[in-house]
């Protein structure tokens, strides 16, 4: 029995020191977890005022992409307007021309044919 005892005790110290090593392990785990959990709070605490800040940027984002596309569009409407003006301008001056080409024309012709009568006359009556 005599070594039956020895191992015995030898057996207690081991799980004793087993404990001791598990306590002391555990001792640490606890103090990290509790350091983890101290700077998570801080980081939680820092990243509020950030959110707040990006929602903000987000919605300064959107009112300005709002106000450029009404903008945009009042641009639209402003060259829209312009060119259907230059258009009618250009229409205009298209119906002006197709409006006196032909009896501009004409008159052209008449006032060269009697130009031209005019000049043989003359050139006659200076031979006489």
């Amino acid at each position: 029995m005599n070594l039956i005892f020895v191992l015995y005790v030898i057996l207690l110290v081991s799980a004793s020191v087993l404990c001791i090593a598990l306590v002391v392990f555990l001792g640490r785990i606890s103090k990290t977890v509790r350091e983890i959990e101290i700077e998570i709070k801080d980081l939680t605490l820092e990243m509020k005022p950030l959110i707040a800040s990006a929602t903000n940027l987000s919605k300064k984002l959107n009112q300005l992409s709002e106000s450029a596309d009404n903008q945009l569009m009042v641009t639209r409407n402003i060259v829209s307007k312009v060119n259907n003006r230059v258009d009618t301008i250009l229409d205009l001056e298209e119906r002006i021309r197709r409006g006196f080409g032909g009896p501009v024309l004409n008159f052209v012709k008449g006032f060269s044919a009697v130009a031209n009568g005019v000049s043989i006359f003359w050139g006659f009556y200076r031979r006489k």
